[in-house]
């Protein structure tokens, strides 16, 4: 029989998966394969916290695949490339499938493996499973990629979302090929910093729950829900959808139904996600650089001091030290703190977003390029659709609209927990009698603010007068 190679990257579910369908279609005996590159650039391989999820991702589909018979064959290679023209000779493989992936750097891979298969006579298929709409279909009036979301997002409106791809697993013709164990791809870490992930499944199992707990209520109360810090109020789809352990065309079309107010709500989060993959395909340069190459040359004040307090949470805000500290435990941020975090370090503390993206990149198991990019690059003004630089998120405002009662905080900030209220915000104001009533000794159980708010607002605004001096903008 006449044998394919079925390559997954971030695609790892066999159901609404184009490539798979296709392979199965062929009528050849297939060979799933996953390849741990480990000489990549970052942007094709994982954080810290990722590969935690990625390890248990990989377990998940390979036991799936084992109840159908099957076997997904894991290497750890240097060389990605080579190792896919390797296999390909070693088991006389005429046709590779795969799903197509948009960070920059992965299409000019893809590019390179598929010229050179070719050459050698090897058909290739590459298919659309991660996103609605690929970032070339989706273009203005006038040719161009889109820059502003609201505009992308009314053009993406009249446009039909494919209904997930159906998958007949009975006709698929599986070749057995053992290759590494999981173990030896080295995913999970050395030392337990990984026990505060215990409240997440890392499955396709996972994801359907997840989805389907999220889709009773709180989908409807999503325009609100999502911004209040202390609730279940997010779908936690994020890293499900990161490694294609459930397509975001099962999730649109479970929720369409759900009327207005569902699509103006979660499902245009949903085209927000897409937005970002159009983003880094149109502007691969965005990845590393501003969007808006003038950003580049914002008088930065970078200080390892200042970037590492916020790293560990010890900024002396409480709600600031909450997000932080809710990341490193477990992995994720809610949606809401990423932004008053992201605000808080390129403005109040003046250091660049690719410092604090390359920090949410090792230590969110959703770490996602297109989002993490995107996402960074909006707080700090040189992205697309961007808040304004001169737009400083006051976070006592923030803790005090979106965290009322001071329970997200007194959640991952235990020393401060027995200030009632939402005192916890602000625990400076208190008298040292109340302080020390609840077991606060500021500077020793709890940092002291590293920076006043009005001045650290006031030095964001200065050096955005400088920056508007050098580049004119």
């Amino acid at each position: 029989m006449k044998r394919c190679l079925l390559w997954f990257r971030r695609d790892l579910r066999l159901d609404d998966n184009s490539a798979l369908a296709a392979a199965i279609a062929s009528g050849t005996e297939i060979l799933p394969v996953y390849i741990h590159g480990t000489n990549q650039v970052s942007e094709l391989s994982e954080g810290g916290a990722s590969q935690w999820w990625l390890h248990h991702a990989l377990k998940d589909l390979d036991d799936t695949l084992q109840e159908l018979g099957a076997q997904l064959h894991l290497i750890k290679a240097h060389q990605v490339a080579e190792t896919v023209f390797d296999l390909v000779r070693k088991y006389e493989i005429e046709a590779v499938f795969w799903n197509r992936r948009y960070q920059p750097a992965a299409i000019e891979l893809d590019a390179e493996i598929k010229k050179q298969l070719r050459h050698e006579g090897v058909e290739v298929q590459s298919y659309n499973s991660s996103v609605m709409n690929e970032p070339h279909a989706i273009l203005n009036q006038s040719g161009r990629p889109y820059q502003v979301f609201t505009p992308y997002w009314k053009c993406c409106r009249e446009v039909k979302v494919d209904e997930p791809v159906a998958i007949d697993l009975a006709g698929a013709n599986w070749m057995k090929s053992k290759g590494a164990r999981l173990e030896s791809l080295q995913l999970l870490p050395e030392i337990s910093w990984d026990k505060g992930f215990s409240s997440w499944n890392p499955t396709r199992q996972g994801a359907l729950s997840r989805l389907e707990g999220f889709s009773d209520k709180a989908v409807y109360d999503y325009g609100e829900g999502r911004d209040m810090m202390a609730d279940d109020g997010t779908s936690k789809m994020s890293p499900y959808l990161h490694f294609g352990q459930i397509g975001v065309r099962e999730i649109y079309h479970q929720l369409k139904g759900g009327g207005d107010e569902v699509m103006t709500g979660y499902i245009r989060q949903l085209y927000w996600r897409d937005f970002g993959h159009h983003l880094i395909y149109h502007f691969p340069h965005s990845v590393k650089k501003s969007l808006r190459p003038q950003y580049d040359q914002f008088p930065w004040k970078n200080s390892q001091h200042l970037l590492e307090r916020w790293q560990k949470g010890e900024t002396g805000y409480p709600i600031i030290d909450a997000a932080m500290r809710q990341l490193w435990q477990t992995g994720w941020m809610h949606n809401r703190p990423r932004m008053i975090v992201g605000s808080f370090l390129v403005k109040h503390l003046l250091q660049d977003w690719q410092s604090g993206a390359d920090w949410f990149w090792d230590t969110l198991i959703d770490a996602d390029l297109p989002n993490n990019t995107m996402g960074w690059q909006w707080v700090a003004g040189s992205g697309a659709d961007a808040a304004p630089y001169f737009r400083v998120f006051n976070p006592l405002r923030q803790a005090e609209r979106f965290d009322p009662s001071g329970d997200y905080v007194r959640k991952y900030v235990p020393e401060l927990a027995q200030i009632p209220g939402k005192a916890i915000h602000e625990p400076w104001s208190l008298s040292l009698i109340e302080l020390q009533g609840y077991g606060v000794n500021l500077g020793e159980s709890y940092p002291t603010r590293m920076i006043d708010l009005s001045e650290g607002r006031d030095k964001a605004l200065k050096a955005y007068r400088e920056f508007k001096e050098i580049t004119s903008v």
